[in-house]
């Protein structure tokens, strides 16, 4: 599992085995480390080659967290939702479900 991979081919069968049965970070058909220099283009290896795909936005993505957060209002919230939960709370519980 290569960083980087190249092949210099005009051959479209062996460009498309390349591309799609070779597990690599990034690569260059008919060029050398130019797909570095693109920052369009994430650049980073495959498993123990890299540590994810860095430059522009990739970056960004690859080196911060995304954290969800789900802000509900307090009022109009059933009490069914909530413990503790009564013989007849489960039973309406378990009619709505």
């Amino acid at each position: 599992k290569p960083l980087s991979a190249y092949l210099f081919s005009n051959n479209s069968n062996e460009i498309e085995k390349f591309t799609t049965q070779i597990s690599f970070g990034g690569a260059c058909i008919n060029d050398v480390v130019m797909h570095l220099a693109n920052e369009n283009l994430p650049f980073g290896g495959v498993g123990n080659s890299g540590i994810g795909n860095y430059h522009g936005k990739y970056g960004f993505e690859a080196f911060t967290h995304q954290k969800s957060v789900l802000k509900r209002a307090t009022w109009g919230e059933p009490n069914i939702k909530y413990p503790p939960y009564s013989d007849k709370k489960l039973s309406w519980i378990k009619k709505l479900m």
